[in-house]
């Protein structure tokens, strides 16, 4: 088998081809675009690439011309060899890529699916669209302190509207500046509604996340989220590894004999993370009678409120997990024993015993 090492750039790419044995029998560089047609000429191949914004769409190109694709996570490449010495160039990082996908099967990160990689745009389109709105809402609202007026706290979609009538009663002339701040937030209220109904739209067409949509405080954009960067249920054993593979479980910082558990380790999609403690605070006021949020409060009283929040959201990522596996909808009385996170194992039991230990000590 061939290994084809291709450092990808926006456009042109460099592509080191390699027999298994090691022997480099091509080194040439390709306009990124056409890719798709150099691949499907040669032979069934390994085929490796970095982790960058092309990566996705040359490995399914890769796929349908029958090459194993890897698809290797840029903080591990540096650690392969590609840029030692302080020396970095196009053509020796491919040629390090391939010479180490010629001594060991090379680890790949998921290779999303293609309804995967629409679902996170869409949100992501969303997120730049809140983001840029909030910005602009917090500049007027500090402008409207200087002139000692108390800005209004109501929601955003009606902010622009309220200011200039808050600004007639008080006597005061709205800067022309200010002025464009506040159509570019009417303007980006009226593309945020019209996202929000998108998103409404996709998560009630499909009916995994209808289902998702059961469990109190997740609604579209959770549910979405979710299946965007789950996208394969059978891919993970368990609700932990689910879990595990969001950043919602303790990290761990031990040598010798001091064992010590830290906060969430934070891997995984930010934005997702972002999503779940917002429907845990949700579940929290809305649904205070739900067993889960009856288990929440109960840790609130010994941990605090924040880490009680966090642990509901790890508890939610597993139910959500449980309820897509098992094509089930949520129901509260089995929140307790069916669909909960998984016992924690002996090992995770001996640290937690060694940390009230030392704690007591």
């Amino acid at each position: 088998m061939e290994h084809i090492a291709i450092d990808l750039g926006g456009r042109k790419s460099q592509i080191c081809v390699r027999r298994s044995d090691g022997t480099i029998l091509v080194e040439e560089k390709v306009p990124t675009e056409l890719l798709g047609d150099y691949l499907a000429k040669r032979p069934q191949s390994r085929v490796i690439v970095e982790t960058c914004a092309e990566s996705f769409h040359v490995a399914d190109q890769a796929l349908a011309s029958g090459h194993e694709v890897r698809v290797v996570p840029a903080t591990l490449v540096r650690q392969l060899g590609v840029g030692e010495r302080r020396t970095k160039t196009d053509k020796r990082d491919a040629r390090k890529l391939s010479e180490v996908s010629c001594k060991i099967d090379l680890p790949t990160v998921h290779i999303p699916s293609k309804e995967s990689r629409a679902l996170k745009r869409s949100c992501g389109a969303r997120d730049r669209l809140v983001a840029a709105r909030t910005m602009l809402v917090n500049n007027v609202r500090g402008w409207l302190r200087t002139q000692g007026a108390a800005p209004s706290k109501s929601g955003t979609n009606t902010f622009s509207k309220r200011l200039r009538e808050k600004c007639a009663a008080e006597g005061l002339e709205v800067p022309s500046a200010i002025e464009r701040e506040l159509a570019a937030i009417e303007m980006l209220s009226a593309q945020i509604v019209e996202a929000n109904k998108e998103a409404r739209k996709e998560s009630t067409a499909s009916p995994i996340t209808r289902r998702l949509m059961t469990v109190p405080g997740v609604g579209p954009i959770t549910s979405l989220r979710f299946l965007a960067a789950v996208d394969d249920v059978s891919r993970f054993p368990s609700s932990h590894a689910v879990e595990s593979y969001l950043g919602l479980v303790p990290g761990e910082y031990s040598s010798s004999e001091r064992q010590q558990r830290t906060s969430i380790t934070k891997a995984g999609s930010t934005a997702l993370r972002a999503v779940l403690i917002q429907a845990s605070w949700s579940a929290w006021r809305t649904a205070p009678t739900l067993p889960m949020v009856i288990w929440a409060k109960e840790i609130a009283k010994r941990r605090g409120v924040r880490i009680a929040i966090v642990a509901l959201a790890r508890k939610i990522a597993g139910i959500l997990y449980a309820l897509w596996r098992d094509g089930t909808t949520y129901q509260a009385e089995r929140s307790s024993s069916a669909v909960l996170p998984e016992p924690p194992t002996e090992e995770e039991i001996i640290a937690l015993l060694s940390a009230g230990r030392q704690a007591k000590g």
